[in-house]
């Protein structure tokens, strides 16, 4: 017979299994059961999503009546912005009622609560400020108007994620995971066959010269399902496609499939200086949950000189962008809101070239700092978590942060920065990296004085090279030398973005800890 499992291994392992709340109708059954996700009755939580969401909704009723009223075209913009922005927050309160009360419809979570409430409410959160930002450079009444609204929804907010139990704890694993290895019991048989096969089927074709289904990827993005449950695959053929494409918050589980990371190229060069809010600046944008793209490149060509142009911006929970370039200069990657994951991608840019509040992980990634304006110095990110309880970050690993082309012919030329913090509670580690001598050997950037210096996270663990030198990095309160694998553990695949219970069905290669 088996020995039985002893208590102090029972207990941790119940945690969990409550922490997936699978719970029944019973008001006092669900209570009783969600417990471990919640520090509240979980009807005091359902009253104050409710409460949230209303607040969300009239601020937007606020904001409609302006959407034509005005002649200025980024106040347009701006205005279309916040709608979208507002909408999205409506939608990831909505996702937050629901796992409370349906705990077992899962059509849009990993299954682990916990994870999910905090990563819907830290988007909720983001969203308000993405919307006032979006008036920077404009004379507006509205803006006036919404920011009382805008702050008491993002006050309501933070109350929320104040009342959500962090996850449990789990073993972050040492296994290397392909496509070939066993699935989740819950992975769809179709999407088994789909990854487990020599090729992959494809529902739609783009192809800029009339070989295929569509000519412009926007058409094919269009014609894709709402609220899929299934993977909808479109092939783009090489070429370079000129288009701005967004793909909007119905489109789920959308794969777009490039003929190479140099072939298939989706470019644009939208820009702040000439007009555009930083949001809509992005030549690809993506907010339906469950997006992969693979061997395809984003680009941003407007340059450095016209300030924030972004190449690919994402709102897209449990996202993977699997051996793509995202290539320009300022705010080159957006990665706004969600869990997200990068492999081996090539990204490139000057200032801020990636920033955002999302909870994301790069591995084995080339990260590659680019020649910006006369003196100006550049940062590699500008992580922009707002509230301690967000469970959001960077995490680099397993990755080259170098000097590109242009740069590493005059290395004294471009002074370049890990990363500087956007906002108060900025969390950025990097591990098991390699630095080149692009780095300069302070290793971080302030803000803008002792600003957010003692209130930031910025660790490094385990990385070499040139640039990884440590005898002269910041001393900074907030700035941390990792002296073991416990707290590097904290930012691997499987603990930081909940990996090995969705990037399996991704199809998608990752090493779930530290891998040593």
């Amino acid at each position: 017979m088996a020995p039985l499992l002893s208590i102090k291994l029972l207990k941790p392992l119940f945690m969990l299994m409550l922490c997936m709340c699978t719970a029944s109708a019973t008001s006092s059954r669900t209570d009783l059961l969600q417990s471990e996700c919640l520090k509240v009755p979980s009807f005091e939580f359902v009253n104050s999503v409710k409460t949230t969401i209303e607040a969300v909704q009239e601020v937007a009723s606020i904001i409609i009546p302006f959407i034509n009223a005005f002649g200025n075209f980024r106040l347009s913009i701006a205005i279309s912005d916040c709608l979208d922005l507002l909408d999205l927050s409506a939608d990831q309160l909505s996702w937050s009622l629901s796992a409370i009360q349906n705990p077992k419809g899962k059509a849009n979570s990993t299954g682990d609560t916990s994870s999910d409430l905090k990563t819907w409410l830290s988007a909720a959160l983001v969203n308000q400020d993405t919307c006032s930002d979006g008036f920077e450079g404009t004379n507006s009444i509205v803006k006036g108007l919404i920011t009382g609204g805008l702050n008491q929804v993002t006050s309501l907010v933070q109350e929320l994620l104040t009342t959500v139990h962090h996850p449990v704890s789990k073993s972050p694993g040492r296994k290397l995971i392909t496509s070939k290895d066993q699935f989740p019991s819950w992975v769809k048989s179709e999407d088994r066959k789909l990854l487990e096969a020599n090729g992959i089927g494809v529902d739609a074709i783009v192809a800029a010269d009339g070989s295929g289904n569509f000519a412009k990827v926007t058409d094919a993005v269009l014609a894709a399902p709402d609220y899929s449950m299934r993977r909808y695959v479109i092939y783009i053929k090489r070429g370079v496609y000129r288009e701005y494409v967004e793909i909007k918050k119905k489109k789920w589980n959308l794969m777009m499939i490039g003929d190479g990371m140099n072939a298939t190229v989706i470019s644009g060069n939208r820009s702040f200086v000439d007009g555009w809010t930083t949001f809509h600046t992005a030549t690809f944008a993506v907010s339906g949950r469950g997006f992969i793209a693979r061997d395809i490149t984003f680009e941003n060509t407007a340059g450095p000189e016209k300030h924030q142009a972004v190449a690919l911006r994402s709102d897209s929970d449990l996202s993977v962008f699997f051996r793509c370039g995202i290539l320009g200069y300022q705010d080159t990657l957006y990665t706004h809101t969600m869990r997200q994951f990068y492999r081996e991608c090539r990204i490139s840019g000057t200032v801020d070239f990636i920033f955002g509040d999302g909870s994301v992980v790069f591995q084995n990634c080339q990260i590659l700092a680019k020649k910006g304006l006369p003196n100006q110095k550049n940062t590699v990110t500008a992580q922009g978590r707002k509230d301690p309880n967000q469970p959001t970050g960077f995490s680099i690993q397993f990755c080259n942060i170098s000097a590109d082309s242009d740069v590493a012919a005059s290395l004294n030329s471009t002074a370049t920065y890990l990363g500087r913090p956007w906002k108060p509670y900025s969390r950025t580690v990097i591990m098991q990296s390699y630095m080149s001598n692009v780095i300069r050997s302070e290793g971080w950037l302030e803000w803008n004085g002792s600003l957010h210096l003692d209130s930031l996270f910025y660790g490094e663990y385990m990385n070499y090279g040139p640039g990884a030198g440590l005898g002269s990095r910041v001393k900074w309160p907030g700035y941390h030398l990792f002296n073991n694998s416990s707290e590097a553990n904290n930012f691997t695949v499987a603990q930081f973005i909940e990996g090995n219970l969705w990037l399996p069905s991704t199809g998608v290669r990752y090493t779930a800890g530290l891998g040593v």
